[in-house]
């Protein structure tokens, strides 16, 4: 039977357009996905939209637009990300589609069925920016530090909520008895901290006529359901969940990516959820980092938001992903200024990477010569693990050591100096470790490596330069 392996980004949300923080988490888990491939996994890559909630409702008011009119023009642009950044993704899940609203209404079911979802009144301080409800000590200023523009909202009214305090013994064991459960492991500590100091049952629901943009709440039409909860159960409506149970059981648990903003939602709330349902965990949630634009956050305000199609425009597909999993560490924040980008794509793709294939094409087509690779070419057992720890930084910059080593192996041979016989043998030998080169690189930068393993086989033609010099 063929091995599986599924994972899923987050769903941003449709109230704005694209931006370079998604692109990071989707480049990240396309690589990851492109290795798996290359060892003969099945593999489903699953991203999408989330498109309930009082934020987009709120947004399409403003614009005047119906909300799913709205949020059908703004998922064709996140869609166009998998051409814009030629990401492999199988899946591409909306949260408005009949199938994940039938999913989201199931779950509701079975959480209520257990005893886990009870209606109560309440008085709540809520962020729309982050589509949380807020606690005094979580606020600075009276504002959330991450949307500090936004005025925090109070509601109080009969909404239904989920016992999330009756998982905490649950959760804390899950962390204990799965170290690795939550990538880097300073992130596990820190969810680890606010699981111990105990949780709060939070809402699920919300007032239909306040806020009619969502799920309906089975059996209860007056309520929607909290766009939390509805938009978490994507990660298993995609994959089948409830109607297709085999496929679902091939491919559960999976593999999660997200932001650090998202901590607790991913690897706390939608923990116990899936327990509640009595469903299985997630196999394991990588959290990144933010993007600064040179050292400051990215904001409209401050004129400093980079749109990802944009810098693709510019600099060429793959040295945007190139610099996404290079330059950007896989847990901490990275920056990203045009003149980093600059540096980056000339001296590492123009200079090294381009510079040594147009030299050995152009002297193998010179000579005539025909190549044929004669490796089955496969990554190492280090390489794996670290391509499953999300270190493709680390991954790069081995691969360059080789890059950089056949390059000073060619100026040191001087192969225009030799004879025809040792050039050629010279040659052949640099154009199978080029070949090794590529398939190495298919993960990170596929539409070079894929030029590369093409032109550097059979009869041989002189590439014209992959990264022409900015």
């Amino acid at each position: 039977m063929q091995k599986t392996f599924y994972l899923t980004t987050t769903l941003p949300y449709v109230n704005s357009d694209p931006h370079m923080g998604f692109a990071l988490e989707i480049v990240q888990a396309d690589a990851l996905c492109r290795y798996k491939k290359l060892q003969g996994f099945d593999v489903i890559f699953n991203t999408g939209t989330d498109e309930h909630g009082l934020k987009i409702y709120q947004e399409a008011l403003k614009q005047k637009k119906d909300p799913q009119a709205y949020c059908n023009e703004y998922a064709k642009k996140f869609d166009r990300l998998k051409s814009g950044l030629n990401l492999s993704y199988t899946n591409f899940v909306r949260t408005t589609d009949d199938y994940h609203v039938k999913a989201a209404q199931e779950f509701w079911k079975r959480c209520y069925k257990n005893g886990d979802i009870y209606k109560q009144n309440y008085k709540i301080r809520y962020c729309v920016g982050c589509e949380l409800e807020k606690t005094d000590s979580e606020l600075v200023d009276g504002r959330c530090p991450l949307h500090p523009k936004q005025e925090i909202q109070t509601y109080q009214e009969e909404n239904y909520f989920f016992k999330f305090s009756k998982y905490q013994k649950n959760l804390l064991e899950l962390y204990e008895n799965n170290p690795s459960f939550v990538m880097p492991s300073f992130r596990l500590n820190e969810i680890k901290e606010f699981v111990s100091k105990g949780l709060q049952d939070f809402s699920v629901s919300r007032l239909k006529k306040k806020m009619p943009w969502g799920v309906d709440v089975p059996g209860d039409r007056e309520h929607v359901m909290y766009v939390w909860f509805d938009a978490l159960i994507n990660y298993i409506s995609t994959i089948g969940w409830p109607t297709d149970e085999k496929r679902f059981n091939q491919f559960w648990p999976g593999t999660q990516v997200a932001g650090k903003d998202n901590l607790r939602q991913q690897s706390a709330m939608w923990q116990a959820m899936l327990m509640s349902a009595c469903l299985k965990n997630s196999k394991q949630i990588f959290i990144h980092g933010f993007i600064t634009s040179e050292g400051k956050k990215m904001s409209k305000s401050l004129g400093n938001v980079t749109n990802p199609f944009e810098l693709a425009k510019q600099y060429g597909i793959d040295a945007v992903r190139y610099y996404l999993l290079k330059e950007v560490p896989p847990f901490e924040d990275g920056d990203l200024s045009h003149k980093r980008m600059k540096e980056v794509y000339n001296s590492d793709l123009a200079n090294e990477l381009g510079n040594l294939v147009l030299r050995i094409t152009t002297l193998a087509e010179t000579d005539g010569l025909s190549f044929q690779p004669i490796s089955n070419y496969q990554f190492n057992n280090l390489t794996i693990k670290q391509s499953e720890s999300f270190q493709f930084n680390i991954i790069l910059e081995n691969i360059w050591k080789e890059i950089k080593t056949l390059n000073r192996k060619t100026d040191e041979f001087a192969p225009w100096k030799k004879s025809k016989p040792e050039r050629q043998q010279f040659l052949l030998s640099s154009l199978e470790s080029i070949q090794s080169i590529a398939f190495q690189l298919l993960p990170f930068l596929p539409q070079t490596a894929d030029t590369i393993q093409k032109a550097t086989q059979g009869k041989i033609k002189k590439i014209p330069p992959l990264f022409p010099k900015i």
